[in-house]
């Protein structure tokens, strides 16, 4: 019985090192809209593909955008303008020893006010140079997972417009018994029972919230060849 019994406690503790977890994008990118418009452009052909240059993926309708822009910083230069008239006047009326206290004030209100439009029409120019940036889209070196949005379509902000993926490295999660952490932690990693390289990447030190007795693990695996695939991890 004593032979039984450690058999079954060594059986016992090489199972507790075997894993299984399916192999996945290193990061996953899921892209809202900060705007609201009409869809212009989505370049479907790129979905589920990896782009190697940079390309255009959704394009937001930005006229009137444009319009406003180009109109804010023509106010800008007549505000500018009559600020450099107004400091002007101030500077000859502030000379002037017979002009009272309260005119040279007045002068020097009209001054300021002028200052702090100034100042609101560059922060709107900003927001709206942010605005016509963010109406259109691009992406490098990432595989476009899904589009969500079409031509023709309205967007606010919050509107999922597509989901983008990293394909340069794959990421394993397990779970493992907290009793077990001091003793996986130094030990081989093997894949589908192959040795390899890897090392633990991470180890969240606190007890997941669903797996209440275990630690989460992360292994970084570089250039995997598929994705989605169950793979066996063992630590010899």
């Amino acid at each position: 019985m004593k032979i039984v019994a450690v058999f079954l406690l060594s059986a016992s503790l090489l199972f507790a090192m075997e894993y299984y977890s399916k192999l996945e994008p290193y990061d996953s990118f899921v892209v809202k809209s900060s705007v609201s418009g009409k869809v212009l452009f989505t370049n479907e052909e790129v979905e589920g593909k990896y782009l190697n240059k940079k390309t255009k993926i959704v394009e937001i309708d930005n006229s009137v955008d444009k319009i406003e822009l180009a109109q804010t910083k023509n106010k800008l230069k007549v505000l500018d303008s009559m600020l450099n008239i107004q400091q002007k006047n101030y500077n000859r009326l502030y000379k002037i020893s017979s002009k009272s206290a309260f005119e040279k004030d007045n002068q020097k209100i009209q001054v300021l006010n002028l200052e702090s439009t100034k100042s609101d029409l560059i922060i709107n120019i900003a927001n709206l140079e942010d605005t016509i940036k963010n109406k259109v889209l691009w992406e490098d070196k990432i595989y476009i997972y899904n589009i969500n949005v079409k031509k023709g379509d309205y967007v606010t902000p919050g509107t999922l417009l597509y989901e983008s993926k990293d394909l340069s490295k794959a990421k394993l999660e397990i779970y493992i018994p907290i009793s077990d952490y001091d003793s996986i932690s130094n030990k081989t990693i093997y894949l589908d029972g192959k040795k390899s390289d890897l090392k633990i990447d991470k180890i969240y030190k606190v007890a997941d919230s669903k797996h209440i007795s275990s630690y989460k693990v992360e292994i970084i695996v570089p250039n995997p060849k598929t994705f989605s695939r169950l793979v066996k991890i063992e630590f010899k």
